[in-house]
């Protein structure tokens, strides 16, 4: 078994764990925005409305080293 033979494995394998590791991946968006966790439409839209007057995507509360400093 030579060198050329070895890459030529070692290439295939590779390409097939990425592609294993991708649709893995696409999955696990697909599952977590079906359950609700993200909404990642929303969050898509950071990139077309990127104003500095547009509205926060997430209206959560401030950082908690915020919340300290404002309880001092």
């Amino acid at each position: 078994m030579g060198i050329r033979e070895l890459q030529g494995y070692a290439s295939f394998f590779m390409t097939i764990f990425l592609v294993v590791m991708l649709y893995g991946y696409i999955v696990y968006l697909y599952r977590s925005e079906k359950k609700g966790k993200k909404d990642y439409e929303k969050l898509g839209k950071i990139a077309l409305d990127d104003e500095l007057d547009s509205t926060p995507i997430n209206t959560s509360d401030p950082l908690p080293t915020d919340n300290k400093e404002q309880n001092k």
